[in-house]
């Protein structure tokens, strides 16, 4: 069986470095701690609501788009990530362009793939702990918004003095 699958990543990276054992590990772990939050929601009683209405939807989208971001890019964070990434400079505004090793560093150096993970914690909170997930989804946007209006404000000063 190991040489079976030694074959199929072999065929598989077509002489790139693709970290496929790692990629099973890290599918591995996404679903086993969505089964545990399961279990620890119906141990408890809780029960996904019967439908997401507007103002979650729009939290969840805001808060996982800024912690994704904060996680994945920030500089203040580059402790975690700095053991499974390689620091290559400076990216966009107060962010950090990392390079990924292994696995494990494409997922913490990348705000689209951590997205997925932040979502579904969200998803989880909104069932075990739905009014700390609210206030957590609501300090994030405000912090997500607030870039945005710096960015803004940064680019009407830039073009006032034009």
């Amino acid at each position: 069986m190991t040489d079976i699958l030694e074959k199929t990543e072999r065929a598989y990276e077509n002489g790139h470095d693709r970290p496929l054992g790692g990629y099973v590990g890290l599918l591995s772990a996404y679903g086993g701690t969505v089964g545990v939050a399961a279990a620890v929601a119906m141990l408890a009683g809780r029960k996904a609501p019967d439908h997401v209405g507007v103002m979650d939807l729009a939290l969840m989208a805001a808060c996982t788009h800024k912690v994704s971001r904060r996680l994945a890019k920030d500089p203040v964070t580059s402790p975690l990530r700095a053991p499974f990434t390689q620091y290559e400079g400076q990216g966009g505004p107060s962010e950090v362009q990392e390079k990924p090793r292994g696995a494990l560093g494409e997922l913490l150096a990348c705000p689209f793939c951590l997205a997925q993970w932040v979502a579904t914690a969200y998803a989880a909170g909104l069932v075990l702990a739905p009014r700390v997930t609210r206030l957590v989804g609501a300090t994030m946007t405000a912090v997500a918004v607030s870039d945005w209006l710096q960015l803004a404000y940064a680019k009407l000063m830039k073009s006032a003095g034009e």
